[in-house]
């Protein structure tokens, strides 16, 4: 006769040694996943970081130099924190599980506990197996890589262009000269500043919203019920 969910979530299972054998293996798969998606998450930034620094050199390498180059990098940062966000969303599957196993089988032994579990754990894990799915939406992956990397690459780009058009040619003395320095052909400068203090609000909305977002997540969640 079937267990009713309740007798499976307060039932006991011993591992036997050929589970705890298929279980590490298992561990170690998803720690090696886990670190093949990392490294591209750090390749993603890499991108951004040599590609900022470019710009900066381009931007710096004369004192008539533009200063367009830092607002395209601008625009090409954001296609990679958009493609890393999609990576993070895959490394979080794979970290998710990894994790999982670490609190609720190793940590246990590790304490003494031995290797006899909840069979509600490994229920949530064999679900996830099963139906396998992301652990956080787009949004909130976007805002992980933002408040975590990209925020910093995004300040040194708003802080060398705005020090850029402020010392060169010369020392910058009105707000004439800064729309003037500012404008893009047809774009009037005050137009481009304003667009750019949007972007930066975008951006400063999104890393809060979706830090709330986490914070009331993962706020007094029970550690047997959902991965992620």
């Amino acid at each position: 006769m079937a267990k009713t969910k309740k007798e499976r979530t307060t039932s006991h299972h011993e591992f036997t040694t050929a589970e705890i054998g298929a279980l590490a293996h298992l561990y170690r798969g998803e720690v090696y996943r886990s670190t093949l998606w990392r490294t591209r998450l750090d390749t993603t930034t890499n991108w951004s970081v040599v590609t900022l620094g470019i710009a900066l050199s381009i931007v710096y390498s004369s004192a008539s130099a533009t200063p367009l180059p830092l607002i395209l990098v601008g625009i090409l940062v954001v296609g990679f924190l958009g493609l890393e966000a999609r990576r993070y969303r895959y490394f979080n599957v794979w970290r998710a599980r990894a994790r999982w196993i670490e609190t609720h089988f190793y940590a246990p032994m590790l304490r003494g506990e031995g290797v006899i579990g909840l069979d509600e754990w490994q229920e949530v894990l064999a679900n996830d197996y099963c139906r396998p799915h992301y652990h956080i939406s787009y949004f909130n992956a976007l805002g992980r890589r933002l408040r975590r990397n990209y925020g910093w690459i995004f300040a040194i780009q708003a802080v060398a262009y705005y020090g850029k058009i402020a010392v060169h040619p010369t020392a910058i003395h009105s707000w004439s000269q800064l729309w003037e320095r500012a404008a893009i052909g047809p774009i009037s400068g005050q137009t481009v500043v304003l667009l750019g203090v949007f972007f930066y609000l975008v951006l400063g909305v999104v890393a809060l919203v979706t830090y709330r977002m986490d914070r009331d997540k993962h706020k007094d969640k029970p550690e047997a019920i959902s991965m992620g």
